[in-house]
């Protein structure tokens, strides 16, 4: 079966499998203790910055997800895409991981591929993303038996409808299904262009309490369409229309509310005038 190269293995996250298992095992023990409502996890929301400054963010995530679930699919949306973007797609082959390949669920994939005007991606063609290869490692650790679906997909309100109809498709085949949306949030400071409250402390008190706030509010409320308005329109998410498809799945799925797990930024683990902010949220 082609393969798709993980290429951020390395230097994103560890190259091999004793380390990614070594680093996984140091987040698992340093993580927030999973909500004990009685609730199975459906999803959520990660981070995808480098293990270093998001790892723990996006394993807690996983690991939670885990503790109630057991899907035959997870799929993932990504993808550093603009409006206009067109939306990306694997259908079939396998993706590398430290862990062990990933196969792609070549059934689901390609009846959603049929539904939508994706652009075909394939194990020796694709644009280099990290959004989603860097939970690959997570996925075949939480879920060795899962195949998955790797999906870019733009801020635009036509994303939505993908998410839904991923869902529909995958009732249809009978699959236990997990959905993640891949977003960063507000890249702030002179390294990205982004500073309109000055630097030092209140620059990221802003970000922290108030400008990620607005964007992670809509996330919780499951307003997909209000998560993509809010990312454009404020720059407090990098993948707005990966969280907000992701957003649009799980309610298809039945969630009515998503939980906030975690809130990290990358100042945390190493200030400097310019950061990034990560949230964790289960749906």
């Amino acid at each position: 079966m082609a393969k798709r190269r993980a290429d951020f293995a390395g230097s994103w996250y560890p190259a091999d499998r004793s380390g990614c298992l070594e680093v996984i095992e140091e987040f698992k023990r340093d993580t927030r203790p999973c909500p004990n409502d009685g609730k199975k996890r459906i999803g959520g929301i990660v981070p995808h910055a480098g293990w270093l400054f998001s790892g723990r963010t996006a394993c807690n995530v996983f690991q939670c997800i885990n503790a109630t679930s057991d899907p035959d699919t997870v799929v993932l949306f990504g993808g550093h895409l603009h409006p206009g973007s067109g939306c990306y797609i694997m259908v079939d082959g396998s993706w590398e991981t430290p862990l062990g390949d990933l196969e792609v669920d070549d059934e689901l994939a390609s009846m959603l591929a049929r539904e939508f005007p994706f652009e075909l991606e394939a194990p020796g063609r694709y644009r280099q993303d990290n959004t989603i290869e860097l939970q690959l490692p997570f996925v075949r650790h939480f879920f060795p038996k899962a195949r998955i679906v790797p999906v870019g997909v733009p801020p635009a309100r036509a994303s939505l409808g993908i998410g839904e109809k991923v869902v529909e498709l995958s009732d249809s085949l009978g699959r236990a299904l997990v959905v993640v949306g891949s977003t960063d949030l507000t890249h702030y400071g002179p390294n990205y262009g982004f500073a309109p409250q000055g630097l030092g402390k209140q620059a990221v008190d802003w970000v922290r309490n108030e400008h990620d706030r607005r964007v992670i509010d809509r996330m919780l409320a499951m307003d997909g369409e209000g998560v993509i308005t809010e990312g454009l329109k404020s720059q407090n998410a990098c993948c707005p229309g990966a969280a907000a498809t992701a957003v649009a799945a799980a309610c298809r799925m039945g969630a009515r509310h998503g939980v906030e797990l975690t809130y990290a930024m990358s100042y945390d683990t190493r200030p400097d005038s310019s950061f990034v902010g990560y949230v964790g949220i289960l749906f």
